[in-house]
């Protein structure tokens, strides 16, 4: 059997097999990996920035395409009403902390205000917290209103601290204001802000799975596994023959003359 495994012809067909194994997993192992990227978030453009009152309006919904785009506003800050988000981080993606966002109406040129985060703070004392005098400019991204159960409540809520930032809620807080719905998460401002800013993704799409490369995927480690039962097959039928060769071989070799002693 040994004789016949490692025949010339066998031992190639051995090499070629192992080629092809290792071809056709690591084929298999990149159509895997395409399929569980194209299920990734993918960035969405993200265009240069543009004034806050042409996308957030008073009394109407942001639309989808308004949201996480980048912002400017100028105007003034009403120190007066400034709110402070309890349990919040320092990145908007993780909205459970324990710091707290800076939430201040910011007041335009025609009257308006604009719900600002201006930064985050891990105390109410902290002197960051301070609101800047004079006027401003601020450079962000516009976020939708939160809903009210965005944010676990954890009970009541010392004055002057809200759980979520909502369109809704900030109407009544901030009386004989006219709202535009929203709020700008501030990047950068001018004069610069001593609170840590508050981190926003980029806008993301979502991407469904590409269930074709998984199919691709499938079908190489199948290649894979029908050419090992072929070689199984080949090389069991090269043992046969061989073996039948040999017996038939011996059959036919005749017996020793029997020795006549006189």
């Amino acid at each position: 059997m040994l004789r016949t495994l490692f025949a010339p012809r066998l031992v190639a067909l051995h090499l070629l097999v192992i080629g092809v194994l290792v071809s056709f997993t690591l084929l298999g192992r990149w159509q895997l990996g395409v399929f569980e990227s194209s299920g990734k978030p993918r960035l969405l453009a993200d265009p240069a920035p543009v004034a806050v009152a042409t996308l957030a309006q008073v009394g109407r919904h942001l639309d989808v395409g308004a949201m996480s785009r980048k912002v400017t506003a100028d105007g003034v800050f009403d120190a007066s009403r400034q709110l402070l988000v309890a349990g919040r981080a320092a990145d908007a993606g993780s909205p459970e902390g324990t710091g707290f966002w800076l939430l201040t109406p910011l007041r335009l040129a025609d009257g308006t205000v604009i719900p600002v985060v201006r930064g985050w703070v891990a105390s109410p004392a902290d002197p960051a917290a301070a609101v800047p005098d004079g006027s401003v400019t601020v450079t962000g991204r516009l976020e939708a209103s939160e809903q009210g159960d965005d944010v676990a409540r954890r009970g009541p809520l010392p004055d002057g601290q809200v759980a979520t930032v909502s369109t809704a809620q900030l109407i009544n807080l901030w009386p004989d204001t006219r709202v535009r719905d929203g709020f700008v998460v501030a990047s950068t401002q001018a004069p610069p802000s001593a609170a840590t800013p508050v981190t926003v993704p980029p806008p993301t799409e979502g991407v469904g799975f590409n269930w074709r490369n998984l199919a691709y995927a499938a079908q190489w480690w199948i290649f894979a596994a029908f050419a090992v039962v072929m070689w199984f097959h080949f090389v069991r039928e090269s043992v046969r023959r061989d073996r039948a060769g040999d017996d038939a071989d011996d059959a036919d070799d005749p017996e020793p003359a029997a020795v006549i002693r006189t």
